[in-house]
């Protein structure tokens, strides 16, 4: 069962709710971003989709004719960052409402580490279960993540999964992914015991979780519909080092604010690199 928080307006979470984030490792708000809301970030990627003008290190849509035939993605590969050129994914980065369901959960300050839109039209490939802070290398602790659902979110168009109760592990280093059912190559098998289940969402619900939580996806396998989604990452202001990747960090009052960088390779040693850090599948 996923609990879920129901509020329009900045969520004041229960004793209850953050609890239960402590103990599983996530949770979900429910209407947290309005309609007209969703429907202005929606409008947002769909025009630069439309546009079809890279922007480079950020989105890089392929145009080549086969490798469009072959995968949805080449078209419509995630968008990285995107709060650094557009003014209302910044917005949502530090908006007030993940301000007080981050502080709530965190009991602490939050720094806003990233922002992300994913397309995933029908016949797109999945993300292979992980663990988002074998990317980000949040020390001491870890980072968080909103996952804000612009489309129903369901696990036919490829909604998210989680393992309950795994941000009590470390980050592991990953296995080999299958290619042909994700676009990113790292995998993180659950542990013994734990049971993947499908956060299903409707368009301005937005689910948070631990960076050690297991999560991933499947393919898209419909016909016709899409499962367009914003992410953001946070980390807690009392962390000491974060990966370089997410430079330049902010607070919620916008400022840059400076961290050490992480060392590379985290678990998996020195040197290595995620492929996950490449925005072109």
């Amino acid at each position: 069962m996923i609990a879920t928080q129901t509020k329009s307006e900045a969520p004041a979470l229960s004793v209850e709710q953050t609890e239960f984030y402590q103990r599983q490792g996530y949770l979900i708000v429910r209407h947290m971003f309005s309609a007209e809301e969703v429907a202005a970030l929606r409008k947002t990627f769909d025009d630069l989709a439309a546009a079809g003008k890279a922007i480079p290190g950020l989105w890089e849509p392929q145009t080549d004719p086969a490798k469009l035939a072959q995968d949805p993605l080449a078209r419509y590969p995630r968008v990285m960052h995107p709060h650094r050129f557009d003014a209302l994914s910044l917005r949502v980065l530090l908006d007030r409402r993940m301000y007080a369901v981050l502080r709530a959960i965190l009991g602490e300050e939050p720094i806003a580490a990233q922002s992300m839109f994913y397309y995933k039209p029908p016949g797109a490939r999945g993300q292979a279960l992980h663990q988002d802070n074998f990317y980000l290398e949040v020390k001491p602790g870890s980072c968080i993540a909103a996952w804000l659902a612009i489309d129903p979110s369901r696990p036919e168009n490829g909604g998210l999964s989680i393992c309950p109760g795994t941000h009590q592990m470390e980050v592991v280093c990953p296995e080999r992914a299958d290619e042909h059912a994700s676009f990113t190559t790292e995998l993180v098998k659950p542990p013994p015991g734990c049971t993947v289940i499908p956060a299903t969402l409707e368009p301005g619900d937005c689910l948070f979780f631990h960076g050690s939580v297991i999560h991933g996806s499947q393919p898209n396998r419909t016909r016709d519909l899409w499962r367009r989604s914003f992410i953001c990452h946070y980390m807690p202001k009392s962390a000491r080092q974060i990966a370089r990747h997410y430079f330049p960090l902010h607070d919620f009052d916008g400022h840059v604010v400076e961290y050490p960088a992480s060392p590379a390779g985290g678990p998996c040693g020195n040197g290595f690199k995620p492929s996950s850090y490449d925005q072109v599948p």
